[in-house]
């Protein structure tokens, strides 16, 4: 079984991109604003939210998108260890839907400490619901999961087939499919773990 929800270009790139932040600080550490801004446009399309994105709806450009992360800045700045909890994020992207008027869109996490079984089944839920899902990886001992160590960034997809279950991964304007299983086991004791959007 396949899922994949829609996402959406900014010229040739796959969502937004914290790489392209000239604020030194969000260009290092600004993947929490860059998630939520992601996930501001996603709701403008998908879900009807004019309100959450400021800017031409016509056609989304890399200036606007930095520019909105400009926006987002001051309710998930980058800080010295990071947006490393799930409640921060949490906190942070709620003020900001509360301050454009959006009172529907509800966040609920998802520790890292949750088993793979019932996490499998909690990604296909949000997604076959249609929602994206923002993930928290800390530290993680597999080499092929580096890129996405002290990262925040989405799935919008999975695939599952036979004992095989990989989640589609959008970040730094592109994706890519990874066995969840090896990026849920991150071999620490301190996790991560995914924040789940819903609406009555």
């Amino acid at each position: 079984m396949k899922k994949e929800l829609p996402h959406f270009a900014i010229g040739s790139d796959y969502g937004g991109s914290q790489e392209w932040c000239t604020d030194l600080w969000m260009y290092i550490g600004g993947c929490a604003a860059v998630t939520a801004c992601d996930s501001s446009i996603f709701f403008m399309l998908r879900k009807g939210r004019r309100e959450l994105y400021p800017y031409a709806l016509s056609e989304i450009s890399h200036k606007d998108y930095v520019d909105f992360t400009d926006i987002m800045k001051p309710y998930l700045y980058p800080r010295q260890g990071g947006v490393d909890r799930l409640d921060i994020y949490m906190d942070g992207f709620g003020q900001f839907l509360r301050d454009r008027g959006e009172q529907n869109i509800s966040m609920s996490p998802w520790p890292g400490e949750r088993s793979f079984s019932e996490t499998k089944d909690i990604i296909k839920k949000q997604i076959n619901g249609g929602w994206l899902i923002p993930s928290l990886t800390l530290l993680h001992n597999q080499p092929s999961m580096q890129e996405f160590v002290w990262h925040w960034y989405l799935l919008n997809g999975y695939l599952e087939q036979d004992e095989t279950f990989l989640v589609k991964a959008v970040t730094f304007g592109t994706w890519r499919w990874l066995d969840f299983s090896v990026l849920w086991d991150t071999g620490f004791d301190r996790k991560g773990g995914l924040v789940l959007y819903d609406m009555p």
